[in-house]
């Protein structure tokens, strides 16, 4: 399933896929496969990524 909370929230910060992954300490191709739903990220990627883009773990990642 498509993360577009994520992509979304990556766009509204005006971040690039490198940016945000510079910021959290992965390579731009982790950020793209979490944003298509090709890759679970651990629980401290998840939390680093919120706290890069200042969202809530249920903002970007939990499921309704």
């Amino acid at each position: 399933m498509k993360n577009i909370r994520l992509k979304l929230a990556r766009v509204e910060k005006d971040l690039s896929q490198e940016e945000l992954a510079q910021l959290v300490g992965v390579s731009r191709q982790t950020i793209g496969l979490i944003e298509l739903g090709k890759y679970n990220p651990s629980l401290s990627l998840c939390v680093a990524i919120c706290k890069a883009l200042s969202k809530t773990l249920n903002d970007l990642f939990w499921e309704e």
